[in-house]
């Protein structure tokens, strides 16, 4: 019986193998039939026998926690293009050999939705779309979606000293899925998100056809503005609007323990921190850390990291206005140019060349599991007490607060798909790290974030639990494997769109009938059934 298993378990794999085998050779001839200029010096197409395969593959990997996936099948081909064309025959082959199509822009998905798949699938990697034109008179900047995010402010950097975009802290994560997703930042409270400063965009549909803005209408141009651009077709590149910011900033990080009444400081901080003038920016970074007196020898440290945007002689008065119990003190708080502060928030050292935001090197890669929430009520004392007591149980373990209010009251729900807006005093992003990268410690970590994200339930929003799409939780609900029902999804797609699903569904039906572009987590058709009419 044994040897009648194996021999089956051979002859499968050697079929699965045959059958890849198979569809590769066919989608390189169908790749260099579909565009005759083909830049042959430049390799774009990586299998799995490529010596470059796993290099490509991991180039931008930052979760390892992908690795013991239960959906960590390896990608037929990766295909890393250069020009729109390339990108337009990738698509065409893969329609014609049924295999679906994960973009990848930065790899910073939360699950790991652009590395990732259940059934056969490529992968187009943007990294080598990577363009930043800024023009500093319109005040507006062309970016790929290739590029990242230190690209983006580095290129605005070396143009302006008054001039910014409003998103993300991390330089890695790539400028294709954060605008896509909503995207924010310290600057959320002045400008609002990224998304909420896009102009224009250039999008490759279902039918390998290039849209701006005009030419794929309101609708979808709506719906890629924080809708999760990988549900609609792969976009090449984004409009933005530059800000302004002053020519000096200032940023203070003023650190606590629960020793040192931490957690009365970040209850209280829930009162002001949406209220606060938009010009400053205060989050609150909690985290266990070596020393204190529990048992384990460890304590919970709460961070209060700030952008204000003027100068320390500005900030000190509204601070001791506003939150006196915080103390901050002129020594606390350093001045630097808003660029400078981006490297400061992405957690370089002071002194350290701009040029650092050009690199690609994950600084904080890990196996980690992270969840969101909203807050629209002050969450009592207690419950922060009772929450640092499961911290303790944790080495690496972190609860990152955003401030709301300020602009983000004044846009609409409706605005773009990105629907978190008035009412929402902050939005909290949980995390656990861990370092034995094996299934069975990851099932670990993994339940206990679940159960603190459980335990959380009667303090956050309500119907629905909001989440954020950037910080992808795929505990949330997924689509079917080979098919994808809006009801099922309703259940998700609430919780990230609220009332902006079912307008993102119709796009959907409108613009990829056949749901095409899907992944656990995209936007369904909604399928509408038209009653017959009796003769």
């Amino acid at each position: 019986m044994k040897h009648i298993i194996l021999v089956s378990l051979l002859f499968l794999s050697f079929s699965q193998a045959t059958s890849d085998s198979i569809l590769i050779d066919g989608f390189k001839q169908c790749m260099s039939s579909q565009f005759r200029n083909y830049t042959k010096s430049f390799e774009i197409i990586y299998t799995s026998e490529s010596p470059l395969f796993s290099s490509v593959l991991d180039s931008t990997l930052q979760n390892m926690r992908w690795l013991n996936s239960s959906m960590a099948s390896t990608p037929l081909l990766i295909i890393t293009p250069f020009h729109e064309s390339e990108i337009q025959a990738a698509l065409i082959c893969s329609k014609k050999l049924g295999l679906q199509v994960r973009v990848r822009s930065g790899g910073h998905d939360y699950e790991g939705l652009s590395y990732l798949g259940q059934t056969p699938f490529i992968i187009i990697d943007l990294g080598n779309l990577r363009s930043v034109e800024i023009n500093i008179e319109e005040e507006t900047a062309w970016v790929q979606s290739g590029a990242t995010l230190g690209e983006l402010y580095y290129a605005i950097g070396k143009k302006s000293n008054i001039h910014a975009f409003p998103a993300g802290l991390c330089p890695t994560v790539g400028v294709g899925g954060h605008l896509s997703g909503g995207g924010f930042g310290t600057l959320l409270r002045k400008y609002g998100l990224a998304a909420d400063n896009v102009l224009d965009a250039y999008l490759i549909d279902v039918d390998g056809r290039i849209f701006d803005r005009k030419g794929m209408g309101d609708d979808l141009f709506w719906a890629i503005r924080g809708g999760g651009g990988a549900s609609f077709g792969i976009i090449l590149s984004w409009k933005i609007r530059l800000v302004r910011v002053p020519s000096t900033v200032t940023v203070f990080t003023v650190s606590k323990t629960m020793e040192r009444e931490a957690t009365k400081l970040v209850h209280g901080w829930q009162y002001i921190a949406d209220k606060l003038p938009e010009d400053l920016f205060i989050r609150v970074v909690i985290q266990n850390i070596k020393g204190g007196n529990s048992g384990n020898n460890s304590t919970i440290q709460a961070s209060f990291n700030s952008l204000f945007l003027g100068g320390i002689e500005k900030l000190i008065p509204l601070m001791n206005e506003s939150f006196p119990e915080l103390g901050l003190l002129a020594e606390n708080c350093i001045q630097m140019s808003w660029i400078q502060s981006t490297l400061y928030f992405a957690g370089f050292q002071q002194g350290q060349p701009l040029e650092v935001l050009l690199d690609k090197t994950q600084l904080y890669m890990s196996n980690f599991k992270a969840k969101s929430d909203f807050v629209r009520e002050p969450i009592p004392h207690q419950v922060f007490e009772e929450v640092w007591e499961m911290f303790l149980d944790e080495k690496l373990v972190f609860m990152i607060m955003d401030p709301f209010g300020g602009k983000m009251n004044e846009i609409p729900e409706s605005a773009v798909p990105f629907p978190h807006r008035k009412g929402n005093l902050y939005n909290v992003q949980y995390m656990v790290k861990w370092e034995v990268n094996d299934i069975r410690t990851s099932n670990k970590h993994i339940h206990w974030i679940r159960m603190l994200y459980e335990y959380m339930r009667p303090y956050v929003s309500k119907d629905p639990r909001a989440a954020y799409l950037n910080y992808r939780d795929l505990d949330l609900g997924t689509n079917s494997l080979g098919r994808t029902s809006y009801a099922e999804a309703n259940e998700w797609g609430k919780k990230y769109f609220k009332g902006n699903f079912e307008r993102l569904a119709r796009v959907k039906s409108m613009t990829d009938p056949q749901n095409f572009f899907r992944n656990e987590q995209s936007i369904p058709p909604l399928v509408t059934t038209r009653k017959r009419k009796c003769k």
